[in-house]
């Protein structure tokens, strides 16, 4: 999963589009002096090779110095920023204000106080329009800066207002900055270890919440706020295994998008965001016809035009777009079907390689495992499990490192190798016991497999009926519950009291509850 460090100027220049490298010739053209032509060769021949080598460059392009190389990359890297500035202007708003703002500036620097003014005034309008309060503040100190060197005497209580909106924009951006310090530390928290596994986590993961919640009158707040405000309840109650409430503050967050419409083009990562976890709450509590609604949305929104120019949203709506998408498989028990999909998930990965996070790799290698498991292709079950398996940091999602090893062994159950399972049962015992991760429902999995050498071939069936109540009892108790969100153990164990691929006994259980 580790990525291979390359030259970020490479890496830019990989990363454009088509469009993008016309639209930067064209810039250079404008730009260019014969003294800075040679930024334009290497432009080409970083463009024209597949792997970063200096010393292949230097050989395709004898012109440029060896000593001159550093600086001359340093140029390049900022005009292809700038000209990418020029493009993507059309398309970023804050990108856009910042541009006025710079004007305002230049305006400023000439003396030419009112005509600054006039556009700040405008810029002010706009962005408060758009929720964008960081901008309105900085527009506002800007203009606090001209008053104070200028008066221009037009509204004799200027100073006042100026004073009255700093202190608003201020109230409203520390409250939101409250609330996003709020759901960014929930959410790391739920990177590192998941969900609560016991009473004492639960209580910690309670109390840090209460006591960083800001007092709140959800109709009085911002937007921003209102967006941060139903981002920390969803991290909150998805740690906390609360997935009702969970789905309730999701759906508040994506209906929020949709009664603000404009916001959705200004602020799409955090409207994709919002739906994305709108389907895991639906996931979690089953709730069938409203997934595959939101999942329509989403699949609709990935293969639109809306957002084709910022390559970030769309690597977000493919990484989102193919988790929830193996999450319907998961629902309607279609695991052969679903592993269909396994050579495009593994291109989207290869294909943001520089994009995607270490979490996100690791969370489809083990739905990738899970469908080839439920599809009794144990195999290639194993195959993924052991790219997580074999990771020597596992500080990332222990709960996903520990359930992987417990899949991992009923997959070499199912594969019959017996010989593997007592050393294995043995050292998945000590890893869980070291992550403090030993739960009922892995007890009892583990002290089942220990015995299954001196089972007799006419008690097993016996023997899993047994494995199957004592895990039903066990969840019942606080807090198992997510054993089986990573791992349908019960209907597996079903299978094998019916003798039928556990496929189709999870297809069962999705037509009796959406038939």
């Amino acid at each position: 999963m580790a990525k291979q460090e390359t030259d970020p100027l490479f890496q830019l220049i990989k990363s454009l589009t088509k469009a993008e490298k016309r639209n930067f010739k064209l810039y250079a053209r404008r730009i260019n002096g014969k003294e800075d032509s040679k930024f334009i060769t290497l432009f080409d021949v970083m463009d024209d090779v597949d792997v970063y080598d200096e010393k292949v460059i230097l050989k395709k392009a004898p012109s440029l110095i060896p000593q001159q190389l550093s600086n001359l990359k340093s140029h390049l890297y900022g005009q292809v920023l700038k000209s990418l500035r020029l493009i993507h202007i059309n398309y970023d708003y804050p990108i856009e204000v910042r541009e006025q703002i710079d004007y305002a500036r230049v305006l400023y620097n000439k003396g030419l106080y009112k005509q600054s003014l006039r556009i700040l005034d405008k810029l002010k309008q706009k962005a408060a329009e758009n929720n964008e309060e960081i901008l309105q503040l900085e527009i506002i100190d800007f203009e606090k800066l001209i008053e104070g060197q200028y008066i221009t005497r037009s509204i004799g209580n200027r100073a006042e207002e100026l004073v009255n909106e700093s202190r608003h924009v201020t109230k409203i951006i520390a409250k939101t900055q409250e609330l996003s310090n709020l759901s960014i530390s929930l959410y790391s928290l739920y990177i590192k270890l998941g969900y609560v596994r016991n009473e004492e986590d639960y209580r910690v993961v309670q109390h840090y919440f209460k006591r960083n919640l800001p007092d709140y009158e959800y109709d009085s707040l911002s937007f921003n706020e209102k967006v941060y405000l139903c981002q920390s309840m969803v991290w909150y109650y998805y740690i906390v295994q609360d997935f009702v409430k969970c789905y309730r503050y999701a759906d508040r967050w994506v209906e929020l998008f949709k009664s603000h419409p404009a916001m959705i083009k200004r602020k799409p990562d955090l409207y994709i965001k919002g739906l994305h976890n709108l389907l895991a709450a639906l996931f979690n509590i089953q709730h069938y016809p409203k997934f595959a609604e939101n999942l329509l949305v989403l699949e609709e929104l990935k293969n639109s035009t809306l957002f084709s120019q910022n390559e970030n949203i769309q690597s977000l709506l493919s990484f989102y777009y193919y988790n929830d998408k193996i999450n319907l498989f998961f629902m309607e028990g279609r695991f052969t079907e679903g592993v269909v999909i396994v050579p495009e998930v593994l291109e989207i990965i290869d294909k943001f390689e520089n994009k995607i996070d270490s979490h996100r790799v690791l969370l489809f290698y083990y739905k990738i495992a899970c469908l080839y498991f439920g599809s009794d292709d144990n195999k290639n079950a194993v195959k993924y499990l052991n790219k997580i398996i074999n990771l020597k940091d596992v500080s990332l999602r222990e709960d996903i490192h520990c359930f992987a090893r417990i899949l991992n062994l009923i997959a070499h159950y199912e594969m019959g190798n017996s010989d593997l399972l007592e050393y294995q049962i043995k050292s998945v015992y000590r890893f869980l016991v070291k992550m403090d991760n030993l739960q009922g429902v892995q007890k009892e999995i583990i002290k089942w497999l220990r015995k299954v050498p001196g089972m007799l071939p006419e008690n097993i069936k016996k023997e899993f009926q047994a494995l199957k109540e004592r895990l039903e009892e066990t969840l019942k108790q606080p807090f198992e519950l997510r054993a089986f969100l990573y791992l349908d153990i019960i209907s597996w164990l079903e299978s094998k009291i019916d003798g039928v691929p556990v496929q189709l006994v999870i297809r069962r259980k999705f037509e009796e509850r959406n038939g």
